[in-house]
């Protein structure tokens, strides 16, 4: 958090709320002066209680003012609501749970303020900093302070720059306790609450599974992940791990996915997993992402490498995946197109599955297979060639 000079705070603020009509603003105490806002870091909020994700944004920004307040009180930090509700009891509902000001209730003012102040969605929360002793109005907060928090303070341009750099520098990787850990916890957990410390997994190939236990694709994904890493923990044993990022609704959701993996997770309390699903612009779920050794992002494709290609894709590198389709196509090309098998009555085509169980040997296979079309009949290319 950074505290600003107060030489930068206008002292005339109130200037462009007199220009769209406004001559007094609300406490919960009754009117005050326009000039309380005096030498004070004003944002105004454009909010409306009819509105979700003004009342979801709400809760942030309520926890934000009250930590910024206590622990950082030169702040100075003055939040002015400027409602866009249909009407005055709608107004007063929503301002009620507000502990900061707000401009009196009247939608021709509300509408100036907003046309003023270029709002196009709500809510917008519009910082004013003066610069040589003029407005400078910044970029609406609201994705700032839902990305970053408190730490998103005094929301300017500059701290945005400031907090885009670091989650940048984060994105390259590197130290693995700064990426996935933090001052407060050095540790990752498993399913029976026992704390494995992050050092532990330094210098391993790394998944950060980013996936929820409400999202079927998810849950589908689980089944296939579970299956490759327990079969690298016998092909290449303690080289791979996984580190699930929860995007649960809730810690009960958390521990539901959770006790279906063998690996490790982030605690479901712990900030670190919206910044994660922040820093590397994860936009859908699941996702896979694989750290190199030296704790880089070396893939952002895990998802679709385990799918095809299960652990026969280790270490997931681009380099492997080649080596892998370099391999599946030589062998391919070895086999023929068509066979003939006593123990089916119908033609049998070569083909390629992720997964199959072989009706001969009822042993499991991947890729190539010799497949019927016409029923459900699976060969394996082994069984074919002892015919």
């Amino acid at each position: 958090m950074q505290l600003i000079d107060q030489k930068q705070w206008s002292p005339y603020v109130w200037t462009s709320l007199e220009s769209a009509g406004v001559e007094f603003i609300l406490s919960h105490d009754g009117k005050v002066s326009l000039s309380c806002i005096e030498h004070k870091y004003i944002c105004l909020l454009f909010s409306a209680k009819w509105c979700r994700p003004c009342n979801n944004f709400m809760t942030k920004l309520l926890n934000l003012y009250k930590t910024l307040n206590s622990t950082l009180p030169g702040s100075n930090l003055e939040i002015l609501f400027v409602s866009l509700d249909h009407d005055e009891s709608s107004f007063l509902d929503h301002f009620r749970n507000m502990p900061w000001l707000a401009v009196p209730f009247d939608q021709k003012i509300s509408q100036k303020l907003r046309v003023m102040f270029h709002v196009e969605q709500i809510p917008s929360l519009i910082p004013l900093v003066s610069v040589d002793g003029k407005f400078s109005v910044e970029e609406d907060a609201v994705r700032l302070v839902d990305y970053y928090g408190v730490d998103a303070f005094p929301f300017d341009a500059k701290r945005r720059k400031e907090l885009e750099a670091i989650d940048e520098a984060r994105s390259q990787g590197g130290r693995l306790e700064e990426l996935i850990g933090s001052k407060d916890r050095n540790f990752l957990i498993c399913k029976d609450d026992s704390k494995i410390s992050i050092s532990k997994l330094v210098g391993k190939t790394i998944g950060l599974y980013f996936g929820a236990h409400w999202c079927p694709p998810s849950r589908s994904f689980t089944e296939m992940l579970i299956k490759t890493y327990n079969e690298l923990e016998n092909l290449e044993v303690g080289r791979f791990e996984v580190v699930f990022i929860s995007m649960d609704r809730d810690e009960n959701e958390f521990m539901a996915s959770q006790k279906l993996m063998p690996w490790l997770a982030i605690p479901y309390n712990d900030k670190i997993r919206h910044d994660l699903s922040r820093i590397f612009d994860v936009k859908w779920i699941p996702t896979l992402l694989i750290l190199g050794a030296e704790g880089n992002v070396i893939s952002r494709d895990g998802r679709v490498m385990i799918t095809r290609y299960g652990p026969a894709a280790f270490p997931f590198t681009e380099k492997r995946v080649k080596e892998v389709e370099g391999t599946l196509e030589e062998q391919g090309a070895r086999l023929p197109r068509e066979v003939s098998d006593p123990r089916h009555e119908h033609v049998l085509k070569l083909d390629m599955a992720r997964n199959y169980v072989c009706d001969v040997c009822q042993q499991g296979g991947r890729f190539w297979v010799f497949s019927c079309r016409q029923c459900d009949f699976d060969l394996h290319p082994c069984c074919a060639e002892k015919l």
